[in-house]
């Protein structure tokens, strides 16, 4: 081997040595940060107390099932030191829909899930999850009938303003209000409900939206789970069993870990690899999602706080809005530190591979 030779090898090497060396010290720090992150969930158990919640085959009891599952769910998330639990109720007492949604602003949660069981005079059957947004005439009987539980309170004029459970005018109140957390919030559901669909074998009723008042008092990504119909004699057997209460709770603890993996990614991407020097990515499309909801805005910089250029898309019956367009990642966290300015704190960077939408860890590690 001559000296060129030898130069140009010992200069591939130490290029090679470089590469792994800052591979490996940002493994190091994603793998740090993600450890070190805690998460806080509140699972609130439906009814309790005076308010038995439904009443099914035999005399299946709602509130009892539901504080069972969420007993459960909360045994299984407490194991993982990343995330601290706190339940709105653990024994058999009355909490208004208010002060459950209090106890998780308070907490500033991450999270807040609220477990239920289904009923109907029918013999229908099958799992459903629910997010806060509109609500068409059919699922107004279903929203009027969890809403009414504020009528078992004290002082609920006052602490609802007036709110009517009764009245289809409340329920339009609740589902024009900007619904900051949409996005996140189907995001859970969708995979909660996927686990009842692919690993218990439920009958898929869908991720819907709902004008739920213990949701509509929460300040973070929330959800409401109706695990299955205690009308349904099979199904209420199911749900009124060990086994069934077991497989249900290990559904929703896998859905609501895997949520916060995803959350971990995002974080990780967005905040921790950003002064690392990513520049252009080919084929690669940055944006930064400022706002979900049902209500379709006019994309003018008066709906929003003055920025200018927001793009609307429908997705199902909502809207996403996004802020910047660029395949240059430094320029996609100016944009996000411009909104956040704004206000819009919990926006966050999505990305696009040909108009496929992808996770920004992979964009990022696209060449």
């Amino acid at each position: 081997m001559n000296l060129q030779m030898f130069h140009k090898f010992n200069t591939k090497t130490k290029a090679i040595q470089v590469f792994l060396l800052s591979f490996l010290f940002i493994l190091i720090t994603l793998t740090s940060y993600a450890q070190e992150h805690k998460y806080t969930v509140v699972l609130d158990a439906g009814h309790g107390g005076h308010d038995p919640g439904n009443i099914g085959f035999k005399k299946y009891i709602e509130k009892d099932i539901a504080l069972k599952i969420v007993l459960e769910v909360g045994k299984t998330l407490e194991s993982n030191k990343n995330i601290n639990v706190i339940y709105t109720r653990k024994t058999d007492v009355f909490v208004n829909l208010w002060e459950r949604g209090n106890i998780a602003n308070r907490a500033d949660a991450d999270l807040f899930v609220s477990i239920h069981c289904n009923a109907h005079h029918t013999n229908a059957y099958g799992a459903e999850n629910w997010v806060l947004g509109a609500s068409n005439k059919k699922n107004f009987e279903i929203a009027k009938r969890e809403n009414s539980v504020i009528l078992l309170e004290d002082n609920y004029k006052e602490n609802y303003k007036g709110y009517d459970p009764k009245s289809p005018e409340s329920f339009i109140g609740i589902s024009l209000m900007t619904e900051e957390y949409l996005d996140q919030s189907l995001q859970l559901a969708s995979i909660i409900q996927n686990n009842f669909t692919n690993k218990l074998k439920r009958k898929d009723r869908g991720v819907k939206q709902n004008a739920f008042v213990v949701l509509y008092q929460t300040y973070m990504p929330s959800i409401l789970v109706e695990t299955g119909f205690l009308s349904n004699k099979t199904e209420g057997t199911y749900l009124n069993s060990k086994n069934g209460q077991t497989k249900f709770a290990n559904a929703i603890s896998d859905g609501i870990k895997e949520y916060l993996k995803q959350v971990d990614i995002n974080t990780v991407d967005n905040e921790v690899i950003e002064d690392n020097g990513f520049e252009v990515k080919k084929d690669i499309i940055f944006k930064v999602q400022i706002a979900s909801g049902a209500k379709k805005l006019e994309t003018k910089s008066y709906n929003f706080k003055g920025l200018k250029s927001v793009e609307r898309v429908k997705v199902g019956n909502s809207y996403k809005y996004y802020y910047g367009k660029t395949s240059n990642y430094n320029d996609v966290l100016e944009y996000k530190k411009e909104v956040q300015k704004k206000g819009y704190t919990s926006a966050y960077i999505v990305a696009y591979k040909n108009g496929e939408k992808i996770s920004v860890q992979k964009a990022l590690k696209t060449p």
